[in-house]
């Protein structure tokens, strides 16, 4: 047996214990992690400024350091997080329906947990803890295998989670933490059958396109956020600024900030140069079509690469649409599926758009930067799902669940 091998049969037998706890439990131990986070924020940071030490000196990019980077504050939020999740309605023993036959057979359809998660992550140590939050609260067991990058702050995290699981009296394993980050080891976990129920990759294209080739687990597909705002003929302008100027620059490190906009030419000399000066606040580059240029004298000509490209940066593609349905077809060939957005006072136009846009979110005047777990009330999430099975967009505790039959009897036989 392997030592991952060893490691995937001690959560799973920690996801049998976890699989009967009470919600008490459950929530017990969320609170008592969030407070060791809380009381380990000392320990935690000084782990975290190795990894952003080391990471400087590999030259990682601003963007990904962002993503890296804890503070007081941002372990506040995470453990903030953790007992938002604990006060969320537990997801297991949900009797999602129940009929009875003419037999006298009373079948109900109830949810239960997955079992064994496996989380493939890269260089962001605040997944650690939502995951684990997430996985607990839905009676999984989860195995982390977070990126070189930031192992001294996972370590730490689920040192300080792993410890509080025990005073509540449920087993440290119900988190673990694949320690080697070495690309043999996230391929083991991608193969390791008979121990991983589900696996969910979190991360840049690269390593959800390994994920998705390699996994011989089921896998839950995360993407990439190539999120559009399309600037309708009948926006108000002002909003559509603001509306962009939020969803590109308010965090430009994750999936659902905007990474592409698209104006309709009715309104394009006047909306261009207002959304191009709020973003100019934050030096956001454009790289523009030929008539974008034209209104943008400024901006870079943008390539073919251009209109599919999560920059994960203070940059931006735009082109010039004359028509809704243009801009519908454009978000249809080069969208990644995560969030777009239609900017519009026109309630049919938005319509079409909503139900025309084949993505996991849609929306019609607000920022793409919502697309969040806890902003849609699931409590934080493990991650966004670009697939249409067994989940679609932020993964909270329902997609943590599958569901099993009860069926009740009073001697029937067929």
């Amino acid at each position: 047996m392997t030592k991952l091998e060893a490691l995937g049969a001690r959560a799973k037998a920690a996801a049998r214990v976890l699989m009967t706890a009470t919600t008490e439990t459950k929530n017990a131990a969320l609170e008592a992690a969030a407070a060791a986070i809380e009381a380990q924020t000392a320990e935690i940071l000084a782990a975290n400024e190795k990894d952003l030490a080391a990471a400087r000196e590999t030259g990682m990019a601003s963007a990904m350091l962002d993503r890296l980077a804890l503070s007081e504050e941002r372990l506040k939020g995470i453990a903030d997080g953790v007992r938002e999740v604990a006060q969320l309605p537990d997801p297991v023993g949900a009797v999602l329906s129940e009929t009875v036959r003419p037999n006298g057979l009373k079948i109900q359809k109830v949810s239960v947990p997955l079992g064994v998660i496996a989380v493939i992550f890269e260089a962001r140590p605040n997944v650690s803890a939502d995951a684990a939050a997430l996985c607990l609260k839905s009676g999984n067991a989860v195995l982390l295998r977070g990126g070189k990058e930031a192992i001294h702050s996972n370590t730490a995290i689920v040192s300080a989670m792993r410890s509080a699981l025990e005073t509540a009296g449920l087993p440290a394993d119900c988190i673990c933490l694949v320690e080697d980050t070495s690309r043999e080891s996230a391929r083991e976990l991608m193969r390791l059958n008979g121990y991983v129920d589900v696996l969910i990759p979190r991360g840049g294209a690269g390593l959800i396109r390994s994920v998705v080739e390699n996994a011989t687990v089921p896998v839950i597909e995360t993407g990439v956020g190539n999120c559009h705002v399309y600037v309708d003929k009948d926006a108000d302008i002002p909003m559509a600024a603001e509306i962009v100027y939020n969803a590109k620059t308010s965090r430009v490190s994750v999936c659902n900030a905007a990474e592409s906009l698209l104006v309709h030419s009715a309104v394009a000399e006047k909306a261009l140069p207002a959304i191009y000066a709020r973003l100019a606040e934050k030096q956001v580059t454009l790289y523009g079509d030929e008539r974008a240029c034209a209104i943008l004298p400024g901006i870079e000509k943008a390539t073919e690469d251009d209109w599919g490209r999560e920059y994960l940066d203070y940059k931006m593609s735009v082109k010039v649409v004359d028509s809704l349905d243009e801009a519908i077809a454009h978000i249809a060939r080069y969208s990644s599926g995560h969030s777009d957005c239609i900017v519009t006072e026109n309630a049919s136009a938005a319509g079409l758009f909503l139900n025309a846009v084949d993505s996991a979110a849609v929306y019609w005047n607000a920022s793409t930067r919502f697309t969040d777990g806890g902003c849609f009330g699931f409590g934080a999430e493990i991650g966004i799902s670009t697939q249409k099975l067994h989940a679609r967009g932020p993964l909270g505790l329902p997609q943590l669940t599958s569901f099993k039959y009860k069926v009740y009897g009073d001697g029937q036989v067929r």
